[in-house]
């Protein structure tokens, strides 16, 4: 155990009302959800363990730990006025089973385990979801061999209800589909993750929790003692700062920061690598009079030499259909638009990360995904070879989300999680996220174990 992080309930209650006395007024988000914003008071106040990144699991991440050590003071610090408003705002909205994944991988484990774990989640909050199934379909005869080794990858990763279809029960399971085989996946669903997010923060809060919102992050550093402080400094030696002077101290930190885990981690010291590269998908919709056509999941045999799964049907909880996404470099990291731009982040992408050499190696990919943005037909007649009927004039074009996809130096997609540290007296008290990709979502609630075990373990708590 570590000296100081043993302190009486009442302790802890009381430095978190004091927080809120100095935050001003609660605020009122979605879902009766309580936020504690910064105000402009400039006063310091303290904290066991921040987390850093109020996007789902940053929001899990805390819930699991306050529920795990109910005495500590914990809080979450998110950079934008409302919580989960980037990657789980912006994404499909898909329960995934975890077929995809190469067996005894994290994701695999996590994704079968979260996808879990999140159904029973939201039977508990009564959280709406639909399990509609997804359908991965080969059209071509020369996917049949990868749809079949698929199939057997999902068996080995303990998906639940795996079956391979032919074409006239493809037709039973989606009347306007055409395909020569499929896998039917009946346990992926559907459901809004910033609900599940929000959800987990009201937890969070409800626990004894903090949630400070418009607190962006400018630095990490090491708190210098001094006669007015010495005492907050010996107990809480981490200070972190953000764009407006305002501090937070605390004891340990746990960063969260998706697509901008890589700058955090510098900023606190430790490795920079792997870079964080944006890339947007974009989707479109079909218009309400034509989503009879689709009733579950739709989605293409995924194609090894590419890093992404492929244009699909997705269903939406409001009843919409998206179609896509597509994967197009973004010039911004929370650019949402195909013309967003900020210098910084695209000199990032060239200089600092392998996106030469991935380009390189996936160069007409990456050409084709760009045609398919600008030109609806070419996306037209790549989903007619699932459902014939769609046509240009049944298609509108739809949100997008941006994908931080870590990089290494060589170009190489790093597909799985990571979390590291540093070292030195600031390293030592830090856990990073570096690396949560789809299905992070998906698997949030496991991702929160591991991580509350690793925090558990790294600074004894």
């Amino acid at each position: 155990m570590v000296p100081g992080l043993r302190y009486l309930r009442v302790a802890s209650v009381r430095a978190r009302r004091g927080l809120l006395e100095a935050c001003g007024p609660a605020l009122r988000r979605p879902g009766s959800l309580r936020v504690s914003g910064r105000g402009t008071s400039t006063s310091t106040s303290s904290f066991d363990v921040v987390i850093v990144g109020g996007g789902i699991v940053g929001l899990a991440s805390a819930r699991a730990l306050i529920l795990r050590h109910p005495a500590l003071s914990i809080g979450v610090l998110e950079k934008e006025k409302d919580l989960a408003v980037h990657q789980t705002g912006h994404n499909s909205g898909v329960i995934h089973s975890g077929i995809y994944y190469k067996p005894e991988s994290l994701k695999a484990k996590l994704c079968v385990q979260g996808a879990a774990l999140l159904y029973e989640y939201c039977n508990q909050k009564g959280i709406s979801y639909k399990q509609c199934g997804k359908l991965i379909v080969a059209v071509e005869q020369e996917e049949i061999p990868r749809l079949q080794a698929l199939y057997e990858r999902g068996l080995q990763n303990g998906v639940q209800g795996l079956r391979l279809i032919q074409q006239e029960d493809i037709k039973k399971k989606e009347p306007y589909c055409r395909g020569l085989m499929a896998i039917d996946c009946p346990y992926t669903g559907i459901v809004d993750y910033r609900q599940v997010a929000l959800s987990f923060a009201q937890d969070f809060q409800e626990a004894g929790g903090s949630v400070l919102t418009n607190f962006e992050v400018k630095d990490i550093e090491m708190a210098k003692e001094s006669p007015s402080r010495s005492k907050d400094g010996m107990k809480y030696p981490i200070l972190i700062k953000n764009t407006k002077g305002e501090e937070i101290q605390c004891q340990y930190v746990v960063t969260c920061a998706g697509l901008y885990s890589d700058r955090i981690s510098e900023m606190s010291g430790c490795s920079p690598d792997p870079q964080i590269v944006p890339f947007r998908g974009d989707y479109l919709l079909l218009k309400p009079e034509k989503c009879y056509l689709v009733k579950g999941n739709i989605y293409p045999v995924p194609d090894s030499r590419f890093p992404f799964l492929g244009v699909h049907f997705t269903p939406k909880m409001d009843g919409n259909i998206w179609l896509g996404p597509n994967a197009v470099l973004a010039f911004k990291r929370e650019g949402y638009r195909p013309f967003d731009f900020n210098a910084r982040d695209v000199m990032d992408i060239i200089i600092n990360s392998g996106l030469i050499k991935l380009a390189s190696q996936n160069f007409s990919y990456g050409v084709n995904e760009m045609y398919k943005a600008c030109f609806l037909g070419a996306t037209v007649k790549y989903l007619q070879k699932f459902i014939p009927e769609i046509t240009v004039s049944d298609i509108l074009r739809g949100p997008a989300g941006v994908r931080a996809q870590a990089l290494d130096r060589a170009g190489n997609l790093v597909e799985d999680f990571v979390f590291d540290g540093g070292v030195g007296d600031l390293g030592n008290r830090i856990l990073h996220v570096r690396n949560a990709p789809s299905p992070a979502a998906t698997s949030s609630i496991a991702i929160s174990e591991m991580i509350a075990d690793e925090v558990q373990q790294r600074f004894e708590l």
